[in-house]
């Protein structure tokens, strides 16, 4: 069809065809919509419906509740992966109320490794890491430290372990808050972590 074949005034019912014929063109086929468009695609479809079929819904409103919509999935998607999950994760203290020593902490994760609580030996670990650093007055005893915090000032006092001491921390953090599982190869590498700060 000539561009001069097209009529100036399209109904809606003629605008639609002419575009699926367009769109159908395979030099359209690399841009189709991934999966997360294809949903907020979705998303918006049920929306519309929603408005078309209350009538009486100004357009105002309908901004409005898209608005509130999209806010209420970003703050789920930021709670559920982004920066706030780990804040708030990292947020939890490193310590139970019992006072152990660094060696006593590296027997309960040692026991619990070989018992296959993988989980329990990297907390324990982690704390054996913590309770050393304390222990050579590279960090202060001090209750309510967080996994960040040990991380960050261990990290600062000693920069050569700052990557490793961070990864110890963030395996900590997955495993306890993130609901991750833990591993064998992970725990290891948390007991690298600690004998390397006990050298």
């Amino acid at each position: 069809m000539a561009v001069s074949d097209v009529p100036v005034d399209l109904g809606r019912d003629e605008a639609r065809e002419a575009a699926a014929r367009e769109l159908s063109d395979p030099a359209y086929v690399s841009d189709d919509p991934n999966p997360l468009e294809r949903a907020i695609d979705w998303v918006l479809d049920r929306l519309g419906e929603l408005f078309a079929g209350a009538g009486g819904v100004s357009g105002i409103t309908a901004v409005t509740v898209l608005v509130v919509v999209a806010m209420v999935i970003v703050i789920v998607i930021r709670l559920r992966t982004g920066r706030t999950a780990r804040s708030v994760r990292s947020g939890a203290k490193v310590f139970g109320t019992a006072v152990m020593t660094a060696a006593e902490h590296r027997a309960a994760a040692e026991r619990a490794a070989e018992a296959g609580d993988l989980a329990e030996a990297v907390r324990e670990r982690f704390r054996a890491v913590v309770r050393e650093l304390e222990h050579r007055g590279v960090l202060d005893a001090r209750a309510g430290r967080t996994v960040d915090e040990v991380a960050a000032e261990a990290g600062q006092a000693l920069p050569a372990l700052a990557g490793d001491l961070r990864g110890a921390a963030v395996q900590f953090d997955d495993v306890w808050y993130g609901g991750l599982p833990a591993t064998d190869e992970g725990y290891r590498r948390l007991v690298s972590v600690d004998d390397r700060v006990r050298g």
